[in-house]
């Protein structure tokens, strides 16, 4: 890492089916915002620069409104195996321009900018390889992988995903507790959608 000012890039995968939520979760509305729009805010306000979001071959409304939210948008057109393969395009694109990712995934679009500045901090303190957010003991998102950690996120032969990283590293990882329930608030369901913002809920 560098000896000044962490450069933290935010990455949202968002190339995915949605095939639970039967809707394109990127264009979900968290009260008057888009979920992929929430998620790009809640990254650049929280010190992410850039932004990078990762759509599907004809996802064409998401990376408009992730354009206009500021992001980056890549075009990921072999999303099938899942969200690795976002992170590795984001991570490619990025071409060692900086220290760490932030991770969100774009059903996460409830976590506040605080959570994020927070994470970033705690990285540039602790030089963890890996920073996680907490509530109430529950891990959740965004994850923070330090350049360290940006090999075995590219490795082909990784099974599992960015989560088998993430258990590999746990024992000197930074955790980081908030008072944020939108870190774990994966709101990938019809059911999980109304519970989140559903009748009685200021969204």
């Amino acid at each position: 890492m560098s000896t000044g000012a962490l450069r933290v890039a935010g990455v949202i995968p968002a190339a995915g089916a949605s095939s639970r939520m039967g809707t394109p979760k990127a264009l979900l509305d968290t009260g008057g915002r888009s979920f992929v729009a929430s998620a790009v805010d809640s990254l650049a306000q929280g010190g992410c620069d850039p932004v990078v979001v990762v759509v599907g071959p004809g996802h064409h409304e998401a990376a408009s409104l992730a354009a206009e939210a500021g992001a980056q948008v890549l075009v990921n057109d072999d999303p099938g195996e899942g969200p690795i393969t976002s992170v590795r395009l984001a991570l490619s694109s990025l071409a060692g321009s900086v220290d760490a990712i932030a991770l969100l995934p774009v059903d996460h679009p409830t976590v506040a900018s605080s959570t994020v500045v927070a994470l970033v901090r705690a990285l540039s303190d602790s030089r963890a390889p890996l920073v996680l957010p907490v509530f109430h003991g529950r891990r959740g998102h965004p994850t923070l992988f330090a350049m360290e950690l940006f090999p075995a996120l590219l490795d082909p032969k990784l099974d599992g995903g960015a989560r088998t990283v993430v258990h590999a590293r746990l024992h000197d990882a930074a955790l980081v507790e908030v008072d944020d329930p939108g870190v774990v608030t994966d709101v990938d369901t019809p059911e999980a959608y109304q519970a989140a913002f559903g009748a009685g809920r200021d969204a």
